[in-house]
């Protein structure tokens, strides 16, 4: 109650004050303002509890609200007259206006009025308003997100492409809820120690992300299995590095893997091993379709089994070819251009050539009389010949003609 009588004083006297010092010729003709101001008589309550602030007000009051004017013209004479010197001083004390500009002490921070939502400002004051963009609560991309996150923002200056990232399923929620500092650093100190290079880092992220939320020592437990393997650390890294999602795979699944192909091809460990190195993916992929093109090579194609364990370790990418393009590969190559099916097993490399570029060459030669590919034969062509070379060094070694001759051929297909 003492603060609110305090606050009710203090505005009481500067509102009279105010209007005594901005109207006083105002004041000076309302002898009943002056009648009401000397008749103020304050609430018995707050006389009793703070008769001496009480007091202060009605001398502010009396003074602001009295005529200017003398006795001369009937009119009433001004109460300074009457009152004693000390009174006289007293209230020019209270008529002084306070300066707004001083500060207030600590103990009257709680009797000023909070600032409001709604008052207007300045363009100065708004022009140095910051407003910080809202986090989105949901979105699509994570470039929405990348001001606001610092692991974002260091896995893009990594070179990761988060445009990649957030294809992956639930790979971006992912990231949103990983602290780079705690969950990232280490997974890249410990691909740094497998042997990745600085600058893969960031394709490698790219293309595998879901590594990051994997316990570092399972990680180190599946490269120690690799080791007992008897790859190499070059080895490991390489493999590491062509099939991201190597690391993934449980201990039990690689072993499961690495028996498959040597039990299902008939391989020694050496050359399992070597299968492996040349197309790690096949660690990692699905066996399903390699089943199938073993199938497709003995059963459609009439490959021995021999012949089979030559064809995929010489090619390993025949083993996860398309089925179409392999039966259609084959069927020109064996029906059309007459190759046995052991010179295909000397050169597997053919059926990884795009079959346009087979029979473009193939016609060509045909054309020009020199299609043979007997070996027992004069002006042989090896299937590697015919496929691997640039159309410069075709035309003129194996053909015997000019660019110009080949290109003028193809227009007539």
């Amino acid at each position: 109650m003492a603060s609110w009588a305090r606050q009710v004083s203090r505005w009481c006297c500067l509102l009279q004050s105010a209007r005594a010092a901005e109207f006083p010729g105002r004041l000076s003709g309302r002898s009943s303002s002056t009648q009401a101001c000397r008749g103020f008589t304050p609430l018995p309550s707050r006389n009793d509890v703070l008769p001496w602030r009480w007091q202060a007000y009605r001398r502010v009051c009396v003074g602001s609200c009295s005529p200017s004017g003398s006795a001369k013209d009937g009119s009433f004479s001004s109460p300074e007259s009457t009152l004693p010197s000390p009174v006289k001083q007293e209230q020019a004390k209270a008529e002084t206006l306070p300066d707004l500009n001083a500060k207030i002490p600590y103990e009257d921070w709680d009797d000023i009025s909070p600032s409001s939502a709604l008052e207007e400002i300045s363009e100065e004051e708004a022009v140095q308003i910051i407003a910080e963009p809202l986090l989105p609560l949901q979105s699509s991309t994570l470039r929405d997100y990348v001001d606001h996150s610092e692991t974002l923002a260091k896995l893009v200056h990594l070179g990761v492409d988060l445009s990649q990232v957030e294809k992956r399923q639930k790979a971006g929620q992912l990231l949103l809820t990983l602290d780079f500092e705690k969950d990232i650093r280490k997974i890249l100190l410990f691909l740094k120690d497998v042997g990745v290079e600085d600058n893969q880092l960031g394709p490698f992220l790219t293309k595998n992300p879901y590594i990051l939320a994997e316990d570092l020592e399972t990680l180190e437990t599946r490269v120690a299995y690799l080791k007992s393997k008897k790859f190499g650390k070059a080895e490991i890294a390489q493999m590491v590095s062509r099939a991201p999602y190597l690391l993934l795979f449980s201990v039990e699944r690689l072993d499961n893997r690495l028996g498959f192909f040597k039990n299902e091809l008939g391989l020694s460990v050496k050359k399992t091993k070597d299968l492996v190195l040349r197309l790690p993916r096949l660690l990692t992929g699905k066996l399903e379709p390699v089943k199938e093109n073993l199938q497709v090579c003995q059963i459609e194609l009439g490959f021995q089994r021999n012949e089979i364990q030559e064809i995929v370790f010489k090619t390993p990418k025949i083993l996860t070819a398309s089925k179409k393009r392999l039966k259609q590969t084959f069927d020109y190559l064996h029906n059309i251009m007459g190759i046995p099916h052991h010179m295909l097993t000397r050169f597997p490399q053919v059926f990884n050539s795009k079959l346009l570029r087979i029979k473009e060459r193939h016609m060509f030669l045909t054309f020009l009389g020199r299609a043979q590919y007997d070996p027992a034969q004069p002006s042989y062509i090896s299937l590697d010949q015919l496929v691997s070379l640039p159309d410069e060094v075709f035309c003129t070694e194996i053909a015997k003609a000019s660019i110009q001759d080949f290109e003028k051929f193809l227009k007539t297909l």
